[in-house]
């Protein structure tokens, strides 16, 4: 077995350096790995986290590659026996990673063109590696649209970071509940609704979008309805992750290997599949 291979099976030690409560059941967790190497993950791609005693379970990486240092950050929601633990944890406690997997967002493609950023429920976790890149890179990338939309307003996550994206001259941000309260002065709708707000340039336009199955089919019509073509829309599968290097066979798609093959796909290239969103 090379070293390579040894690598895609044997989780590698890290330690959590800081844990920051989003919401009531999403934390943003940062690892730091124990060989003080860099994840070397690109935008959209995923890792598997063991918790000691408990199990594994794969998440994607919400920090944008580090080029500075070796930290990496996972937002997580509680929902499982794997998240419930790592809810649990304390500053300097242990995990076991292994990745990053997948294919990623190719963000030479977006280089030169208008990029909008279509995130819903937790879909801003996965897009914000990319956002953040494109940030990060300002001067290479065009016009940065960012949609947000969840079901309430106590479950928004990374608020502080989505009013300095909306204070920003050269972030569009636009966010939308499902259902209002007293306090919630945005939009109510759909994040179907805020597309057709938006004036565009089909021809220079790229989408990422990461959120509920329902959302990609309404979301994907609105957009080629607006002249954006098919091989400019890309999405996230990462909902089919299981093992990471498709050996369980649950991310298995009609012949597609989601966690090999994906899970960032083009729309031109799994729309005969359309159990796949």
């Amino acid at each position: 077995m090379t070293p390579d291979t040894l690598f895609q099976y044997v989780p590698a030690p890290a330690t959590l350096v800081k844990k920051e409560k989003l919401s009531d059941f999403v934390t943003l967790f940062t690892f730091q790995p124990d060989n003080g190497r860099a994840l070397m993950h690109k935008p959209g791609q995923f890792i598997m986290l063991s918790m000691y005693g408990v199990g594994e379970a794969p998440f994607s990486v919400s920090s944008p590659p580090n080029a500075t240092g070796s930290t990496f950050e996972l937002a997580v929601r509680r929902i499982g026996n794997v998240t419930n633990a790592m809810h649990e944890m304390k500053v300097g406690q242990k995990v076991g990673i292994r990745g990053p997997y997948g294919t990623s967002f190719p963000v030479q493609d977006f280089v030169g063109k208008d990029t909008i950023f279509v995130a819903g429920g937790l879909g801003y976790i996965p897009l914000r590696s990319l956002l953040h890149y494109q940030l990060r890179h300002r001067d290479e990338f065009g016009r940065i649209i960012v949609m947000i939309g969840c079901r309430n307003p106590s479950e928004r996550i990374f608020i502080d970071q989505i009013k300095e994206l909306e204070a920003r001259e050269d972030v569009e941000v636009y966010e939308t509940v499902d259902c209002g309260n007293e306090n919630w002065c945005g939009n109510v709708g759909l994040i179907t609704s805020l597309l057709p707000h938006v004036e565009i340039d089909p021809d220079i336009t790229h989408v990422a979008m990461v959120g509920p199955p329902v959302m990609y089919k309404f979301v994907i019509q609105q957009c080629q309805a607006r002249g954006i073509s098919r091989e400019n829309i890309y999405v996230s599968l990462e909902r089919h992750m299981k093992c990471g290097i498709g050996k369980c066979g649950h991310c298995q798609i009609n012949g597609l290997n989601a966690c090999v093959e994906g899970p960032v796909f083009k729309y031109h290239d799994i729309q005969t599949h359309p159990e796949a969103i």
